[in-house]
């Protein structure tokens, strides 16, 4: 099958398109997808400069987390899933600890059956692969942080593909009171469009000397010193870039397709949409481009890949 790798760590130029890779073996509790879509992530970048070495698997690595596709092949142990459902899912259970050897910007992958979910029927695939890990991350931080109906919250890079998420579940499936969030100045209109009753124009206001403070700041960026002061003094900011000081948390997402089945209904009704950036899909011959594109930060929701090949 043809698969983008990487045989040693580093930038961009690390990768390359191999033709005649191996099709995965799959275990008794997984399937074999058909990769139709994958989505570019943030994490996928910084395993390839090396930064998570010490706990990752062996080179050389298929990148990506994020697929959308259709199921060919099913262990003996499956129970949901048959041959022909159309699925989606982050393949990698854990982020940073043993991320699979062979990931989703291939033609085929294999996933375990219980991080997978049914595709919403009124998604396609590019829009489906844009989801898992962002709205997955998304969800379990703001269940870890005790978000609930009628409280506040504050979110930093509401334009990002996480920080976008937040916003909707934080309004739509939690019952914010208040949602504000930052972008910079074009994106404004974005986050309102995607329930932001406050949208801050970060190149020209610090959110954190505001006068507003709220029960949850929600760091999707890496501004953790300026986070923890936007925070009520009952509040608490989490983070899923790195540490952060009291009162704030952070954490690396457990994937876990339970989550979407749950969400599932929310993106069937459009209560929750997807935002898919304005240059994707970039073709699968492209890869290196759309991460070059991603790692500028310039991007706006998310980056995907389709069709594959």
């Amino acid at each position: 099958m043809k698969a983008w790798k990487y045989d040693e760590y580093g930038s961009v130029d690390v990768l390359k398109l191999a033709t005649e890779f191996a099709v995965p073996d799959i275990k008794d509790d997984q399937v074999l997808v058909k990769v139709i879509a994958a989505a570019l992530n943030p994490i996928d970048f910084k395993r390839r400069f090396g930064y998570f070495k010490a706990t990752d698997s062996p080179l050389p690595i298929i990148p990506g987390y994020d697929v959308a596709g259709v199921v060919v092949k099913v262990g003996s142990q499956v129970k949901g899933l048959k041959e022909g459902d159309e699925v989606y899912g982050d393949i990698n259970e854990k982020a940073v600890d043993g991320p699979k050897q062979f990931g989703t910007l291939a033609e085929y992958t294999a996933a375990e059956e219980r991080l997978l979910a049914l595709k919403p029927k009124n998604l396609d695939f590019v829009q489906a692969a844009a989801l898992p890990l962002a709205i997955e991350t998304a969800y379990e931080g703001l269940e870890r942080a005790g978000f609930s109906e009628g409280k506040s919250i504050l979110v930093l890079n509401g334009a990002g593909g996480v920080g976008s998420f937040v916003i909707q579940l934080a309004k739509h499936v939690f019952g914010a009171s208040k949602v504000a969030a930052t972008s910079s100045t074009g994106k404004l209109e974005l986050l309102r469009s995607l329930g932001a009753d406050l949208a801050i124009d970060y190149t020209k206001e610090n959110f954190e000397d505001l006068p507003d403070k709220y029960d949850v700041v929600y760091d999707a960026i890496g501004q953790p010193e300026k986070a923890v002061k936007a925070v009520k003094e009952t509040g608490v900011a989490v983070s899923i870039t790195g540490p952060i000081p009291p009162p704030g948390f952070n954490f690396l997402l457990t994937s876990n397709g339970s989550i979407l089945t749950k969400l599932n209904p929310h993106l069937e009704s459009g209560k929750i949409k997807v935002v898919v950036d304005p240059k994707s899909p970039f073709p699968f011959d492209k890869v290196n481009e759309a991460y070059a594109y991603l790692e500028s930060h310039r991007a706006t929701g998310k980056v995907v890949i389709y069709p594959i090949p």
